[in-house]
């Protein structure tokens, strides 16, 4: 093999005229984020909506060459939150908005069909639906969450 080959790092060494420097921001056109402002410098920046520590003490320097008691950083601790016990699913007090189990139905209902078909005028003011039986294909993910609640178990 002559060194017209190349070996290592002498495969591919870019001559100077291929060599170009960082040109820092890009032109707007030369960038995919548009919004709408004609130079990217112009941007400009947001500052925070609340001053972060105005009324914390320390702000100061005689306040920071005071220092804090300890009754005062304890008075600036937040308590950890505890994590609910279980796992969401039935275990608020009272139930309220929970699922009973008399409120599940243990059979799956078949495809819903109202009145109307849903291709008539619906003539009917309530929201009625009649089972029509399991449709032989396979059911949609609502279809499948549907059940049938025996009205007898119902509370009040």
């Amino acid at each position: 093999m002559d060194s017209a080959d190349g070996w290592g790092d002498d495969v591919y060494q870019p001559d100077p005229s291929e060599i170009r420097e960082d040109s820092g921001v890009l032109d707007v056109e030369d960038t995919l984020d548009f919004d709408g402002v004609a130079d990217p410098l112009d941007r400009g920046w947001s500052p925070p909506e609340r001053p972060w520590a105005v009324e914390h003490t320390g702000v100061t320097a005689a306040e920071r060459q005071a220092g804090e008691t300890l009754d005062q950083r304890l008075a600036e601790e937040l308590p950890d939150l505890a994590a609910p016990d279980g796992d969401g699913i039935g275990d608020c007090e009272g139930t309220d908005g929970e699922l009973l189990d008399n409120e599940v139905g243990n059979s799956r209902s078949g495809r819903l069909v109202a009145p109307d078909e849903g291709a008539h005028e619906d003539e009917e003011a309530a929201l009625v639906a009649t089972d029509v039986g399991i449709d032989g294909a396979a059911a949609s993910a609502e279809e499948a969450a549907m059940h049938i609640v025996d009205e007898d178990a119902l509370p009040g």
